[in-house]
């Protein structure tokens, strides 16, 4: 089981030299590192002096590197996506279309990175996994896919279930899945097989993004005012998927104190130029990236008072709207919307107020 890091920020502000002195870190102290891009420029390819493949490349010891391409994911999926319908459907259908032929629709990027990081992941042939993505909402949205399609599969299961429509095929479903199909499915199976090995990907991938030692992220801004509001809009809009933000990597630039008060909750650290080939300089400044966390949580929940608290750095009372439906509290803030699953003691009391103070956003029942 590895550890994920990634950098979010605007793009220009040195992700990737960052994400590669982080690789250079961490496999010079022993640890089995991955450095994945996700798209397929040759910026990686010509900081590292060397041709990157789309399957991990060692260039160091205990380092290796590639392309996360997504023409490539596209293939390789389809293909399990070909093996489950032997096994389940056990129909001719998909067998006449092959991955080389499929396009990329909007979207793809993200899920196939995502699955891509959970295979290697899985693997155990490294302690850490780096992804160098696009460091704004992409990969926000990429991270955040667990927690939207399950909830996706839990509500819309759900809804299945108590229509109209689901009542009265329900008693169809096993003969015609026998006669059809040659499988003796029931209604159940329908909405749970083969669908429990995809649930419990998702409640791993949630877990893990819930665990800072699993999941991280670091933020990384210069000294440019447009560079700062984003990382600082970045910032809350990862609270919003969960993904713990463990510090600010301020490149080329000085801590002012603007940019003290404004990441006043993360550790700052200033990040030097690098000169020619010279990583070590970049390397030796990064912070400790194995540190424990000890940044707020996202989310804290105090029945005592009756109160939800929601860690919301950069975002004020006006660009954030709440919604409450039945055991859901939904947050819309930066453009992300999160679904808060409340406890029993919770979900029939209506919404008396909510404030902001301290970065968190304050909701009382």
């Amino acid at each position: 089981m590895s550890s994920i890091l990634t950098f979010l920020g605007k793009g220009g502000s040195g992700k990737t030299c960052l994400a590669i002195a982080a690789a250079k870190k961490l496999a010079s102290s022993g640890k089995r590192v991955l450095l994945m891009a996700q798209d397929g420029e040759p910026a990686l390819d010509i900081l590292l002096s060397t041709p990157i493949d789309t399957s991990p490349t060692p260039i160091s010891p205990n380092l290796s590197v590639m392309h996360l391409q997504t023409t490539r994911l596209l293939e390789r999926s389809w293909d399990d996506v070909k093996a489950l319908d032997a096994k389940y459907l056990r129909s001719p259908t998909l067998k006449s279309v092959y991955g080389e032929e499929l396009s990329i629709l909007p979207g793809m990027d993200g899920a196939l990175a995502l699955n891509a990081l959970r295979e290697y992941d899985q693997s155990d042939n490294y302690d850490v996994l780096i992804y160098d993505g696009a460091g704004g909402l992409e990969t926000l949205r990429m991270f955040g896919i667990p927690e939207c399609v399950s909830w996706y599969a839990r509500r819309f299961r759900q809804v299945f279930n108590d229509s109209d429509i689901g009542k009265i095929l329900s008693p169809f479903v096993q003969p015609i899945s026998s006669a059809l199909l040659n499988v003796a499915w029931s209604a159940d199976d329908l909405t749970q097989q083969p669908t429990k090995d995809a649930t419990n990907i998702l409640e791993q991938g949630k877990a893990a993004l819930a665990n800072p030692s699993r999941v991280a992220a670091y933020l990384v801004t210069t000294g440019d005012p447009t560079a700062i509001a984003t990382a600082q809009y970045l910032w809350g809009s990862a609270q919003q998927v969960g993904l713990t933000v463990k510090g600010l990597l301020l490149n080329q630039a000085t801590i002012t104190p603007a940019i003290a008060e404004t990441f006043s909750a993360l550790a700052i650290t200033p990040i030097p130029s690098r000169t020619g080939e010279d990583w070590e300089i970049l390397s030796d400044t990064l912070p400790d990236l194995e540190e424990k966390s000890s940044v707020p949580p996202p989310t804290r929940i105090d029945l005592s008072t009756r109160q939800v608290h929601i860690f919301l750095p950069g975002f004020d009372k006006k660009q954030v709207k709440l919604t409450q439906s039945g055991p859901e509290l939904t947050i819309d803030a930066g453009d992300q919307r999160r679904n808060i699953d409340l406890p029993e003691a919770l979900r029939s009391q209506p919404v008396k107020s909510a404030k902001f103070q301290n970065g968190y956003l304050i909701i009382s029942f």
